[in-house]
Order: C-alpha cells, then sequence, then structure tokens
C-alpha cells in the first residue's frame, strides 16, 4: 500500500511547489503592491539557484541520516526483537543485554558530566541547558547512543560478527530511509519557496531559528 501511496505524495507536493511559483508570479504582476515576490522572476531564479544547496543541508538532513542510522544497527543486532512477545531469550543473548544496558550507563553518564553539572562544557555561556550545544546536539547525542549500545548489544549476541555487518547495518538504515529523504528534498524546497515569495523572508535558517 505505501509503494502505491508513496509516489502520489511525492507528485502532489512537486505539483503544490510548481502551483505556488506560479500563484507568486500571478499575484506580484496583478497586486505589485502586496510585496509578494514572484519565484519565477531573475531574482528569484538568482536566489534558488545561489542558496539551494545552503538551505539543503538544514540540521533535519544531519537528523535523518542520523536516526537512519540508528535504525539500521536497531534492526541488524536485533536488540528490537527482545521485545518480541513470547519470544525465549537465549543465554548469550542475556550477557548481551546486560552489557548493553551498562554501555547505556556509561554514556549516559559521559553525557551527564558533560552537560548537567555546573560549567558544563555543553551548558551555555550562561549556563543554561536550553538553549545551549547540548540542546542542538540532542538529537545526535539520542542517535550515537543508540548506535553505541545497538553494536555492542550485536557484537555481544553474536549477530555482528565482524566490521563488514555493523557497516552493513548502518547503509541498511540509511537504505530503509530514503524514501524520507527525497520528501525531505521536495518539503524543504516548498517552504522556502514560501518564505522567498509570500514571507518576504531568505534567510535559509528561518525555519532552525
Amino acid at each position: 500500500m505505501k509503494t502505491k501511496v508513496l509516489p502520489y505524495a511525492a507528485l502532489a507536493l512537486f505539483v503544490a511547489e510548481m502551483l505556488l511559483c506560479l500563484v507568486s508570479w500571478i499575484v506580484s504582476v496583478l497586486l505589485p503592491e502586496s510585496g509578494v515576490r514572484s519565484a519565477f522572476s531573475g531574482e528569484g531564479i538568482r536566489w534558488l539557484m545561489g542558496h539551494y544547496a545552503e538551505f539543503l543541508a538544514s540540521p533535519l538532513l544531519a537528523w535523518l541520516l542520523l536516526l537512519s542510522m540508528a535504525y539500521g544497527t536497531c534492526r541488524g543486532s536485533g536488540i528490537g526483537r527482545l521485545l518480541a512477545p513470547g519470544r525465549a531469550i537465549r543465554y548469550r543473548e542475556r550477557i548481551a543485554v546486560v552489557t548493553a544496558l551498562c554501555t547505556a550507563v556509561v554514556y549516559l553518564g559521559v553525557v551527564a558530566l558533560l552537560s548537567l553539572i555546573p560549567h558544563a562544557v555543553l551548558l551555555s555561556a550562561t549556563g543554561r541547558l536550553f538553549p545551549s550545544p547540548f540542546a542542538s546536539a540532542l538529537v545526535p547525542l539520542v542517535c550515537f547512543g543508540t548506535i553505541l549500545v545497538s553494536v555492542v548489544y550485536g557484537v555481544v549476541s553474536g549477530a555482528f560478527v565482524s566490521v563488514s555487518g555493523v557497516y552493513r547495518s548502518l547503509v541498511l538504515g540509511i537504505s530503509k530511509a530514503s524514501a524520507l529523504f527525497l520528501f525531505y528534498l521536495l518539503l524543504i524546497q516548498l517552504y522556502y519557496t514560501l518564505c522567498f515569495a509570500f514571507l518576504q523572508n531568505t534567510n535559509y535558517w528561518v525555519l532552525w531559528m
């Protein structure tokens, strides 16, 4: 079902982008005093070509990459199967669970030392947790922790018998999330076209401020 719906959803986003550009052009011609800027104008084309890579390279893109890699290691290590109802846990898996939990505790302890104690390096200049480098790195920290715990579990349980196994799980996560990257490209372009034409804002970081 998803494979049938997703192509049409992507097409709908592309059509919405074209309609937005067309409407901005019509409004800018018919109502020049409205302040709406045409995405089809020389200014609009220069803005799009000059800043396209910059507004695509947003934190959300990095988060998608890291989240997909974390998903891949969770799936490849088999740690998610522990929650399956009625499934018996083998002896080696029990050892892997204990090792993974210890790894998680150590990781959380390190993060706490870097962010929660007074004058920690991940706090802001005023000592605040939000906003701060910790807040900006919250998603990467969660992803790195998930990858670390999953890899440790996979190695101890025997799901990962070599570096190649870990590598394949990371790549698998990215391939499974490939559809999200297409929708990200379409949505981010639609958003910034709206900002340029109607919101009078060409700051490509406006989404993350």
